[in-house]
């Protein structure tokens, strides 16, 4: 009988672990810490986060994180489970892992020079584009277009509001200071409509 009641403890312990350990991997609306500031600081480094990192899983939050799983072709539900955790660390490591320090608020602490520039917006789901930049690379957001004159094609950048992204494309009308940002759809090309950016040269 005593073993009994020890075999069942053990098993409800373990059920209670694995439970634990569960929701320990997603992190939720109403959360605060460590973990929170790093997936906020993600979320800004690539441009679906405009608030301060504070460490509050609040609307803004979840709101940046239904954007980038969306993008992603991801479960949308505004969470943070394994899966959008992985995607966010791929594209961390692919936007912001070139050895680029970056200060607490998203801003790269060493770039060559900063440009204030007007910003437009656009998709490959607009009438008229393809699905390919000038060099030959898919069109997507990451992608930019802009004056090679000003920015010489294969430049690195980091865009306030938009995140990192690889000067890749040029246009008719983008001359001079202003630059044409890529999204994956044209509703956020739209959204983004027209801004005054500053645009860092790494």
């Amino acid at each position: 009988m005593v073993k009994k009641i020890i075999i069942a403890c053990t098993l409800v312990c373990m059920t209670t672990m694995v439970s634990s350990v569960s929701l320990a991997k997603t992190i939720d609306k109403g959360q605060r810490g460590h973990h929170v500031s790093k997936v906020q600081t993600m979320l800004k480094h690539q441009g679906f986060l405009h608030d301060s990192v504070d460490g509050i899983y609040g609307h803004n939050t979840e709101q940046a994180v239904r954007k980038f799983q969306k993008s992603k072709g991801l479960a949308v539900d505004g969470r943070v489970g394994p899966a959008t955790m992985n995607a966010l660390e791929k594209m961390e490591t692919r936007y912001g892992g070139h050895g680029t320090a970056l200060s607490h608020d998203g801003v790269p602490n060493k770039y060559s020079r900063v440009l204030t520039m007007q910003a437009s917006a656009y998709s490959a789901q607009d009438p008229g584009n393809g699905n390919y930049t000038a060099t030959g690379s898919r069109l997507k957001k990451g992608i930019v277009s802009v004056d090679p004159k000003l920015i010489p094609l294969g430049t690195r950048l980091y865009i306030e509001g938009y995140g990192y992204a690889v000067a890749d494309d040029v246009g008719g009308a983008i001359k001079g200071h202003r630059i044409d940002l890529a999204y994956d759809s044209r509703s956020e090309a739209l959204q983004f409509g027209r801004q005054t950016v500053k645009v860092y040269v790494l």
